[in-house]
């Protein structure tokens, strides 16, 4: 991502103090064991409270009529009927809407501005532009009496020729300006060359389905507005502060009128990162009728308002000498997006890092279609392309009459194969070692037979890049000895608050129970921290310490106002944070952080302060990897794929908490797990109409579906990240559809290039 970190770099540098090492710290020692999230107990209990859940006086329910025709416009509503029903407050169509602006579209380069993934006017006039916008919202007394208002309303439409087709319109695809900040296309030395030389060589193409985002709580907002012409707003979004600065740029409001809240949140991945429709909706509806509202999507809401993950269908080829080395190495892609959010999925990735060749071509081409925006969805890009890439490799193992681990330890590269930039800590081959060992890897034991089922094993890389970016923290000492950090960060049960808090607790010196951590609240320091790309812990351990630091030297000036502190004549970097306090490296001396205060007679002390830049991403090559190891049953009669067996080995630098990064890296096989053998969005491509919205039909993996998963760590520090850590959300979920594929066509013989794997593909 040069180009995006080169425009933060570009926007943010005259405010930023110079890069420095980060040391490793030991404080207490709480980074790095495996401790309980701080929220669990919460949770468990059911005290947590999530958005759809808070109340406020006087509050009204919003239900959303949606369009059911792709392209078009609105020829009449007919609201008589919904008007007349019980408990019906309002009912808002592009008629009487409060006045908005569309959206602005994401851009990492400038994140103050705001962050949505489709930039079109929101019920500004009567055009359709996917079916499933909304057209009208019902406002209501209750939840009950909006839903059945809603279904009341009568919307007549005048159709259009819609481009729907992703078959259709392979012919009109092209070239993106940019995929996520690099370029669209690569050509590196002459693959066909290579291929016509080459001792062995494979090709062929790899299709993937849409995906829909189905986190365990469904979207929700509540939106207030305040006699000031201030809006205060619950919402399930995984960035508090870049939703408040969209509806602020919306709404034409100052930012500092918008507060957005989001102390709970119940899964992302994704899908909660940019503003959608239905926020704005809400605050419109709660503008229009002077009251709070909530407006809760349904599941079938979910698929029809909110993106997910695009079609695709992707091409690999490879070519190799005779000792296994690769000669040439193409990928190219074709991924779907709409005119009004451009965003091309980052699925050739992977090919321009992972693997040794002297010639490359790689390119991605887009088609635009008249659907719901296409966004992010757990490791946007990378979980497709490597199903591809790592299926192709798989495909030249067995050409070659090679161990698929050996192929991958043939290939590996010293430096960036495309940059040429040296890795800041790769140690790849390390996890595939350590896997294989666990998991008994064998040539040999890899295939067998047991009575009517036919047992096969795979193996697939996982790769996700490293991602970091600038942000304020800011962090307060009161003079009882607690610490509190604040920041507007999200924690949709990752662990973000517990790994926050062991950090912070270690660089204080201060035992966790001394530590709070503030989180989910636009109030906090405004800066562009958001759960996505796998950055936010790295981003905040690179904050916080930015502002210790300047806590630390204020104490220190105010301890040595007096001539008997034991700090006096010291300097800052003689110091260690340990048993509460400051003291003396050398010698042992020191106060407690309390008795500073104490004696200076202040309640407290504080700092904000912004972090370096994120320049080791442009001096390096940076990324988490692992090595997926995957066992699986087919029933050679119907075709029933099971999963009976999984390793996952990773190398993620230093694992800031094991117990809850393994939780991460389970929750991202498993939804690699479901890519790979359940999960499909089935659209019409006739009317461009998602038919299953819901999860009785669109098949999410179960506790049946997944055996116990077991996790290795390298758990080595990179010594270029802030605390060596780099990030683990998002690396779980790649390389398994390749590793499941794989296993299949060991066991089977038969390859399946298209996902998912059912049983029709196996018959």
């Amino acid at each position: 991502m040069s180009s995006i970190v080169l425009g933060i770099v570009q926007k943010v540098a005259p405010h930023l103090p110079d890069q420095k090492a980060d040391p490793m710290i030991d404080g207490n020692g709480y980074v790095g064991k495996a401790l309980p999230r701080v929220d669990g107990r919460k949770k468990v209990e059911g005290e947590a409270t999530f958005t759809a859940e808070f109340q406020a006086n006087h509050l009204t329910y919003a239900a959303l009529v949606f369009s059911s025709i792709a392209k078009g416009k609105i020829v009449k509503i007919d609201s008589e009927a919904a008007s007349k029903a019980a408990g019906v407050v309002a009912i808002i169509t592009h008629e009487n809407v409060p006045k908005m602006k569309g959206p602005p579209i994401a851009d990492f380069s400038d994140l103050g501005k705001g962050f949505a993934l489709s930039d079109l006017p929101i019920m500004r006039d009567t055009k359709i532009y996917w079916d499933g916008q909304p057209v009208a919202v019902v406002v209501a007394e209750t939840l009950e009496q909006a839903e059945h208002g809603a279904s009341l309303v009568q919307v007549e439409f005048e159709a259009e020729a819609a481009d729907v087709s992703f078959e259709g319109m392979k012919p009109r695809a092209v070239v993106p300006h940019d995929v996520m900040g690099e370029p669209s296309e690569i050509a590196v030395g002459d693959v066909d060359e290579a291929r016509k030389e080459a001792y062995a060589s494979v090709g062929n193409t790899y299709q993937a389905p849409r995906y829909n985002h189905n986190a365990l709580e469904p979207h929700a907002t509540i939106a207030a507005w305040n006699e000031d012409g201030s809006v205060q707003v619950h919402d399930a979004t995984q960035s508090v502060n870049l939703t408040a600065h969209t509806i602020a740029y919306v709404f034409g409001l100052a930012r500092e009128k918008v507060r957005v809240v989001a102390p709970f949140v119940g899964g992302g991945f994704g899908g909660k990162v940019g503003l959608w429709t239905n926020i704005a909706l809400c605050i419109a509806a709660a503008k229009l009728v002077k009251r709070p509202v909530k407006l809760a999507l349904s599941r079938e809401g979910v698929f029809r308002v909110i993106g997910g993950r695009t079609v695709s269908e992707q091409y690999v080829a490879l070519s190799a000498s005779q000792d296994g080395k690769l000669t040439g190495l193409t990928h190219t892609g074709l991924t779907a997006t709409t005119k009004s959010g451009r965003y091309a999925e980052q699925c050739t990735f992977p090919a321009r890092h992972l693997y040794a060749s002297p010639s490359f071509l790689i390119g991605q081409k887009i088609v635009y279609l008249d659907t719901v925006a296409n966004t992010w969805m757990r490791a946007p890009g990378e979980s497709i392309g490597t199903f591809a890439l790592e299926s192709a490799i798989d495909e030249l193992a067995h050409e070659l009459k090679v161990d698929p681990i050996e192929l991958r330890a043939i290939n590996e590269p010293a430096k960036d194969p495309i940059n040429g930039h040296e890795f800041s800590g790769r140690r790849l081959i390390e996890a595939y070692r350590r896997g294989a060992e666990k998991f008994g890897w064998s040539k040999d034991k890899r295939k067998r037979r047991e009575g009517k089922w036919l047992v096969g094993q795979g193996v697939a890389t996982a790769y996700y890049p490293y991602l970091r970016l600038p942000a304020k923290a800011r962090v307060r000492i009161s003079a009882d000895g607690l610490a509190v950090v604040q920041s507007p960060a999200s924690d949709m049960g990752m662990g973000t608050a517990t790994a926050q808090i062991q950090h912070a607790a270690d660089r204080l010196g201060l035992p966790m129970d001394r530590v709070e951590f503030a989180y989910g609240d636009s109030g906090l320091p405004d800066t562009p921290v958001m759960a996505g790309g796998s950055n936010q812990t790295a981003t905040l351990f690179a904050a916080v310490r930015a502002s210790v630091e300047e806590v630390h030297g204020k104490l220190l000036k105010m301890a040595q106002k007096r001539r008997d502190s034991a700090l006096a004549g010291l300097k800052l970097e003689e110091l260690i944070a340990r048993d509460e306090g400051l003291f003396c490296e050398a010698t042992g001396k020191g106060e407690t952080y309390a008795e500073i205060l104490q004696r200076a007679g202040e309640l407290a002390v504080e700092a904000e302060t912004t972090s370096n830049l994120p320049l080791e991403m442009m001096k390096y090559s940076m990324a988490s990897y692992g090595a997926q190891f995957c066992e699986v049953r087919v029933h050679e009669e119907t075709g029933e794929v099971r999963v009976s067996r999984w390793l996952g080995s990773f190398d993620c630098g230093r694992i800031v908490n094991p117990k809850t990064a393994d939780s991460q890296l389970r929750g991202g096989i498993i939804m690699g797990i479901g890519m790979a053998l359940t999960e499909e969005t089935l659209f019409d491509e006739r009317r461009g109409r998602i038919m299953n919205p819901s999860l009785a039909e669109y098949h999410v993996p179960v506790n049946l579906d997944v055996p116990f998963i077991e996790i290795l760590h390298n758990d080595i520090p990179d010594e270029h990240t802030p605390m060596g850590a780099r990030g683990i959300g998002e690396i779980g979920i790649t390389g398994v559809a390749a590793a499941v594929s794989n296993a299949v066509f060991c066991a089977t013989g038969k390859r399946v290039r298209e996902l998912p794997i059912t049983l029709d593909k196996l018959m």
